[in-house]
């Protein structure tokens, strides 16, 4: 009966579609590359029966090498760069109408209902509870607003 670790195609194969599958949960787009690599080595093994040390050094140079020379590409291509990013999320509350759910002087922050959500909110005038406002930028989690006219 032969164990796994006896077929090393196997544990590369194995070890890529963790690193895979880490990717998927961890961020930075950067394990992707080291599952093709693992995936690299299991098609070597596959083909040959390189040892181990032959093995650690088609890993690492695949790795290095898909992550130096495909990541940005890549990233261009499927995924936003921060400022497009950043740019629709922003669209996608400026201008529109939200509700304050209490009462704030400008230059404290107060609270707007939006899209079911409650949102710390900031005003150059002052505003009262139900009073709807107009959603003018967001910084990270805050909206800056004026009142509806």
């Amino acid at each position: 009966m032969t164990s796994i670790f006896s077929k090393p195609e196997l544990v590369w194969f194995i070890i890529g579609l963790v690193l895979f599958l880490l990717e998927l949960v961890l961020p930075g787009f950067v394990i992707f590359f080291f599952g093709v690599g693992a995936w690299v080595t299991a098609l070597l093994c596959l083909i040959a029966n390189p040892g181990i040390n032959l093995q650690a050094i088609v890993f690492a140079v695949t790795s290095i090498l898909s992550l130096v020379l495909l990541r940005k590409m890549i990233q261009r291509r499927f995924f936003y760069s921060k400022d497009e990013l950043s740019k629709d999320v922003e669209d996608e509350f400026t201008g529109r109408e939200a509700v304050a759910t209490m009462d704030f002087k400008p230059g404290h922050t107060g609270k707007v209902e939006f899209k079911g959500t409650t949102w710390k909110a900031e005003s150059t005038e002052s505003i009262v509870k139900g009073q709807t406002v107009i959603i003018k930028s967001k910084e990270n989690f805050k909206l800056f607003i004026e009142p509806k006219k």
